[in-house]
């Protein structure tokens, strides 16, 4: 069986050394310490996180697999205080979390965000000169995630930094350096935006958006664009624990994520290093048309992000994963949820059960990276989130979750949301989400002697193994309500 990565790098430390790449730029990155001998392995000679050549549902590192999962209280963490960013990584290490989503947000929501670009005496900004501070806070988070084993999922751009939603939030765009009004750089006129874009940014009305060669071939614009993701590369291209996401839920134009895939791409190339890049669709539908410029171009985009499933529910929520996972079949690639939407009061009317169903749906259905989103959408990285990563981890000690696949035809009497269930590649292990809903469910097994049962309580400590003797047919009810997982490790094959 193969070593479960996580655990494993639980043991080691990550440092920093210097390395001049294929393409001739010094860079720092993370090298892994050998826990037997402390030796360290050149960055040439390791691989960072990629699809898993044994099982490319899933991601890996340094050649081993490795499973995502993690919360946290916000979308920008960079942008956090020093002391509440040590805080938040730790509480999500504490748990058993090894992933954060990072947009490169600067829109004022907390008031402790800063821009990228130099505000001068004037008043104005400067684009083509930089704010220390945006980058150091930046520098930072990548330092100190990797020093924690944590992954990080970044989003280049996120459309609501540029929209002013018609005084329902902050003055974004308004204030914003990339308006004529606040920069020194260019005009109105030179470059086509307006003073305010009061419209809900899923309308795709902001000209930022339309910059590329193959969409309106602004100059202007680009050269700004260009240079402050050549920034951000200059920074995230000295780790190997860093995935590319172009943009937030985007309606833009399929050249523009083809763009900057393509551009970060080159400039990770020229530093002698590979990056795994995707994008996000706005769409709920998994199957809608938006989506098929990731799913359809592999070569282009190495992982899907299936993010906006979580505003489904229930059966359809599943449905729709296994729909991509089918529809992907013939080149597996990674599939992650970067936000697990779910919150009591939410604006979306969900509840925080909704969060822990959508989260056990997608880890049995074959998830890479699943983690929950920020409050007050999600339950970020609150108790509950914790107590369901610290379960999440319990079962993938018993089972790698890459060893299984979803298999709901095993359990016999189902009803709708009822129970989900994975099984084992082998034929001998089968996992059972049951959720807080759920009464009953039957699972037919042959009759191949004993059989080991972990209930495994989502939303307490409770942990109950029992054995469980020969029957043809087991009939199984969680021990009590609430949210369980039960692994069952045996010879289990479904009843044909």
């Amino acid at each position: 069986m193969t070593t479960n990565w996580y655990h494993w790098a639980t043991a080691t430390a990550l440092v920093s050394r210097r390395l001049v790449c294929a393409g001739g730029l010094s860079l720092a990155f993370s090298a892994a310490v050998c826990p037997a001998t402390g030796a360290q392995e050149s960055r040439t000679d390791q691989r960072g996180i990629e699809p898993w050549d044994d099982n490319r549902w899933y991601w890996s590192y340094r050649g081993e697999p490795v499973l995502l999962l993690g919360g946290s209280d916000d979308d920008n963490l960079f942008q956090w205080p020093a002391d509440e960013l040590k805080a938040q990584l730790d509480r999500i290490q504490a748990a058993g979390g090894n992933v954060v989503r990072n947009t490169m947000s600067d829109r004022p929501d907390r008031g402790t965000e800063v821009y990228p670009f130099l505000r001068l005496d004037n008043g104005k900004y400067d684009l083509s000169r930089w704010n220390p501070e945006y980058w150091e806070r930046f520098e930072r988070f990548l330092r100190w995630t990797a020093q924690r084993d944590i992954f990080v999922q970044i989003e280049i751009w996120d459309r609501f930094d540029y929209a002013d939603l018609a005084g329902r939030g902050p003055r974004r765009w308004i204030d914003h350096p990339y308006n004529p009004a606040n920069n020194v750089n260019y005009t109105f006129d030179e470059s086509g935006f307006a003073k305010t874009y009061p419209d809900h940014p899923g309308q795709n009305k902001q000209p930022f958006f339309f910059t590329t060669p193959r969409q309106r071939d602004n100059q202007v614009v680009l050269k700004y664009q260009q240079r402050q993701v050549a920034k951000l590369l200059q920074h995230s291209l000295q780790y190997d624990h860093v995935l590319y996401c172009i943009d937030n839920e985007t309606r833009a134009q399929p050249q523009w994520g083809q763009y900057w895939a393509e551009f970060i791409k080159q400039h990770a190339k020229d530093a002698g290093c590979t990056v795994m890049v995707t994008e996000m669709w706005d769409d709920w539908n998994l199957s809608a048309t938006s989506h098929r410029e990731t799913f359809d171009h592999p070569e282009i985009y190495d992982y899907v992000d299936v993010s906006q499933n979580n505003h489904n529910s229930g059966e359809k929520h599943w449905q729709n994963f296994l729909f991509v996972r089918d529809y992907l079949k013939s080149q597996p690639r990674p599939m992650n949820t970067t936000k697990t939407y779910g919150a009591d009061g939410n604006k979306f009317g969900h509840r925080d059960q909704d969060a822990i169903e959508r989260f056990w749906r997608h880890l049995l259905a074959g998830a890479a990276s699943i983690r929950f989103h920020r409050p007050d959408s999600g339950i970020g990285i609150n108790d509950k989130a914790v107590t369901c990563l610290r379960a999440a981890r319990d079962v993938e000690r018993l089972v790698p979750l890459w060893d299984v696949n979803p298999m709901n035809d095993l359990l016999i009497g189902r009803q709708a949301n009822e129970a989900y269930a994975a099984a084992g590649m082998d034929g001998q292990t089968l996992v059972i989400f049951f959720p807080a809903n759920a009464t009953t469910a039957e699972v037919a097994v042959r009759d191949t002697g004993q059989r080991t049962a972990d209930w495994i309580s989502i939303d307490t400590d409770q942990r109950i193994q029992t054995r469980m003797g020969n029957k043809e047919l087991m009939r199984l009810r969680p021990p009590s309500g609430g949210n369980w997982a039960l692994v069952l490790r045996g010879e289990v094959h479904a009843e044909r």
